[in-house]
C-alpha cells in the first residue's frame, strides 16, 4: 500500500521539525515536503500533489486560509488539515467553508494527529472533538444521505453547472479552468458526497437549491 504523502506548511522551522518527527513514527504516512511561507506551500502543493497538507493559518505571504482556498480550486484531490493555535469558532467555521477537510489545534495529541491524517486521506472529515460544535454550524448537510460534508465555492459552481446539463468543455470555458480540473472536481464531488452517477449529483443539487427546476 502506498504511504499517505504529507506536506507540512508552518512558518516556524522547529514546529515543522516536531511535526515531521511525529509523522515519522506513524506507519504508512510520509512527509514529502515542508514549506515556511504561503507561496512555498502553493508551489509544493502544485508540484507534489500530496494526499494531505498540514497547514498553519498564520503564514507569511498568502496566509493559510488563502492557500487553502487556492488549493481547493486548483488541486481538488489534495486534502487540507488546518493545524493552528487558533481554536476560536470563527476560524473553524471559516476554514470549513473554504474547503478544509480537517481542523486541529496545535495542542492536539500525537495520536489525534495520526487519526486526523488517516481519516482525511481516506476521504473523511476530522475536526478535533473540542471544536466539533463550531464545525457543525457550517457544514453543508447531505439531504437524506449520511454524514455532513463541506463543499467549496468552486465545487458548488461545478456541481451547479453539471446539474444544469453543461458539458465538461462548457464548464471549463465558463470557469476558466482546464477540462482535467473539471473532471477532478466531478470525481471529488462524487467521492465526497458518496454519489457515483451524474443523475445523483443532479438530484443533490436540486435538493440543495443550487438549481431552479422551474426554469
Amino acid at each position: 500500500m502506498k504511504p499517505i504523502r504529507v506536506v507540512v506548511a508552518d512558518d516556524h522551522s522547529l514546529v515543522r521539525a516536531g511535526i515531521r518527527l511525529l509523522i515519522e513514527e506513524v506507519e504508512g504516512v510520509q512527509v514529502v515536503g515542508e514549506a515556511g511561507t504561503g507561496d512555498e506551500a502553493l508551489r509544493l502543493i502544485r508540484k507534489l500533489q500530496p494526499d494531505v497538507v498540514l497547514l498553519d493559518i498564520e503564514m507569511p505571504g498568502p496566509n493559510g486560509l488563502e492557500v487553502l482556498k487556492k488549493t481547493a480550486e486548483e488541486s481538488p484531490t489534495v486534502r487540507v488539515i488546518i493545524l493552528t493555535v487558533h481554536d476560536e469558532e470563527q476560524y473553524v467555521a471559516q476554514a470549513l467553508r473554504a474547503g478544509a477537510f480537517g481542523y486541529l489545534p496545535k495542542t492536539a495529541a500525537s495520536n489525534e494527529l495520526e487519526l486526523a491524517i488517516k481519516t482525511v486521506a481516506d476521504g473523511g472529515t476530522y475536526v478535533s472533538p473540542e471544536l466539533e460544535t463550531a464545525a457543525t454550524l457550517d457544514r453543508t448537510r447531505v439531504p437524506e444521505q449520511g454524514p455532513s460534508v463541506t463543499l467549496t465555492p468552486r465545487q458548488r459552481e461545478v456541481l451547479k453547472m453539471i446539474a444544469e446539463g453543461h458539458s465538461t468543455k462548457d464548464i471549463a470555458l465558463t470557469l476558466n479552468i482546464s477540462a482535467k480540473t473539471v473532471e477532478s472536481h466531478r470525481a471529488h464531488l462524487m467521492d465526497r458526497l458518496g454519489i457515483h452517477e451524474v443523475a445523483g449529483l443532479v438530484r443533490y443539487a436540486i435538493k440543495m437549491g443550487l438549481v431552479d427546476i422551474d426554469r
